[in-house]
């Protein structure tokens, strides 16, 4: 295990608690305090996420593909969650920030870290195949949950606004979570070869697996990365949004959101990339749109029900210009994926659209 997968889960741990015990005595040592501490815990959320990365690489390898991506994505979903609680919990005067953060990790990961994986790969590797019926299981839901989550509450009648009713919050969480559940069993019993990256099964090669003593470090390693992010999320996000207002910035919400869901996908995105540049094109999409698909599966109804439990209004709804980049970035998705073979041009194509949204963000 390496020096970084030990030292910044304990120091993210030792320094929220350290920061809880302390939190009203340190903002009246100086004014600047309440912008050096929301730094020193970026740095160490950014230092947990790469633990969490390194170990649920460790405990992935000992479970196998597709299991093995699914590691990762739970993590990263828990971490997604927590924070967007958080945003919730602080941002009770403007309701969009979780809408914003999860359109921002559908565009994130469908155009940014698909497009730097595709270029990547295609750049190393020339043209780069993938399982088709895989690919086209990932989009089939995540079309489907991302229309009925954040297109359909523009037009629904029952509530004012692009927002859900009560009773449709709940219908469609539960629609969103047994979907998700049904996927999860096409992946890994039902059709588990579709996510078998072709390549590797062609060659026939194979990680070593590790030791079930090693897997159990890493297993509490990830534990302690994750509680490490999620407590200094919940002091990072609250800052975060208070220093974009503090500099002018005239929509926080989009650019703390974005801000949100490049931190929390980061583990993954690293692996999706260091799998498309060994030509495991097949593993790297599992990794990437696991994320977006468990994004909206688990992360919207999460976030919708405590929404409820708490009497906190929640919109969904996205608007004309994010609603039509939306829906761009799927049809994309499907024309790239759609012959089963990738190249530099493809993920090109995908990070023109990223661009564009990033752009956006700062020029809406």
């Amino acid at each position: 295990m390496s020096v970084r997968g030990v030292v910044f889960p304990a120091l993210a741990l030792c320094y929220a608690g350290f920061f809880a015990a302390t939190e009203h005595w340190i903002e009246r040592v100086h004014p600047s305090m309440q912008f050096i501490v929301p730094l020193v815990a970026a740095a160490l959320i950014v230092g947990s996420v790469f633990a969490t990365l390194e170990h649920a690489e460790v405990v992935g390898s000992r479970v196998g593909e597709p299991l093995g991506t699914l590691v990762l994505t739970v993590a990263v979903t828990v971490i997604e969650v927590t924070v967007m609680a958080s945003m919730i919990g602080h941002g009770s005067d403007d309701p969009t920030e979780a809408r914003e953060a999860v359109f921002s990790a559908i565009m994130i990961v469908c155009n940014g870290v698909v497009g730097l994986c595709l270029l990547l790969g295609g750049f190393r590797h020339g043209e780069q195949e993938l399982q088709p019926m895989g690919a086209s299981a990932y989009l089939a839901v995540l079309i489907a949950l991302s229309a009925l989550t954040l297109i359909v509450p523009n037009y629904t009648v029952s509530s004012y606004g692009p927002t859900l009713a009560p009773a449709q919050v709940i219908f469609v969480s539960v629609l969103s979570i047994l979907l998700y559940g049904a996927f999860l069993f096409i992946q890994t019993v039902r059709h588990r070869s579709y996510f078998i990256d072709a390549h590797v099964a062609a060659t026939g090669r194979h990680e070593t697996r590790p030791s079930a003593e090693r897997t159990l470090v890493s297993l509490f390693g990830l534990c302690a990365s994750l509680l490490g992010v999620s407590l200094l999320a919940e002091r990072f996000v609250p800052s975060l949004e208070e220093m974009l207002a503090w500099t002018g910035v005239a929509e926080v919400n989009p650019i703390a959101g974005a801000a949100v869901a490049m931190l929390v996908l980061m583990p993954e995105s690293l692996n999706a990339i260091r799998a498309a540049r060994r030509n495991a094109l097949q593993t790297s999409l599992n990794a990437a749109l696991g994320s977006a698909v468990s994004t909206i599966g688990l992360t919207v109804p999460s976030v919708a029900l405590l929404s409820l439990g708490t009497g906190r209004e929640i919109v969904l709804g996205l608007g004309p210009r994010d609603s039509t980049m939306m829906m761009l970035t799927l049809m994309l998705s499907v024309v790239s994926f759609g012959s089963g073979r990738t190249n530099v041009f493809t993920g090109l194509v995908h990070l023109v659209v990223f661009a564009t949204y990033g752009f956006f963000l700062f020029v809406p």
